[in-house]
């Protein structure tokens, strides 16, 4: 398969869980500023290090959730930055959470396709730990650039440090889902 195809299928798993959890729950997130979805993307990351490092996880979850929860809290966090938070979660519609989860995935996924052609596949070659420690960087860049009230002088925004979360987080799906693709 290639890089485009692996994406898009792992894509579809945390889409599949998106989708879920709004038929459970609705739009609930939609009362979210971004700096407790930060917060969230934070406690995800933080678990799957934990896991990492400690080797084992007491709760049956493994890794693997927490990278379709990051991806999944990313585009939310994308959606959030491209409509505001709302009072009320009834302001969007599930047809309209899903419509917007997939446009902004879809931008994610051109914006890796552009990188990964200028860095040539150079991610296959990362272990899924170095994911990790970068997501939790840019967890740590965009606390940064929320506290500076979303001012940068040179760095690019909130809105790219999620797409590159999310799609670090899509890239440790591929290797958690196909090691034997992994260069050494």
């Amino acid at each position: 398969m290639t890089t485009e195809e692996q994406f898009r299928q792992m894509l579809a798993e945390c889409r599949g869980v998106y989708v879920k959890k709004l038929h459970d729950y609705g739009p609930a997130w939609r009362i979210l500023r971004t700096t407790s979805l930060t917060d969230q993307l934070y406690i995800k990351a933080a678990r799957i290090r934990s896991i990492e490092v400690q080797g084992e996880a007491m709760v049956a979850e493994g890794i693997r959730p927490e990278f379709i929860g990051i991806v999944n809290y990313s585009v939310i966090g994308l959606i959030q930055l491209k409509y505001g938070f709302a009072e009320k979660p009834d302001d969007m519609t599930v047809d309209e959470a899903i419509a917007a989860y997939d446009e902004l995935s879809e931008a994610a996924l051109q914006l890796m396709l552009c990188k990964n052609h200028d860095y040539n596949e150079v991610w296959r070659t990362m272990r899924v730990s170095s994911y990790t420690d970068i997501i939790l960087q840019k967890i740590f860049r965009t606390k940064q650039i929320e506290n500076n009230h979303g001012q940068t002088l040179v760095s690019e925004g909130i809105d790219a440090n999620y797409m590159d979360m999310m799609n670090y987080a899509i890239f440790a799906l591929i290797q958690l889902t196909y090691p034997d693709t992994q260069e050494q």
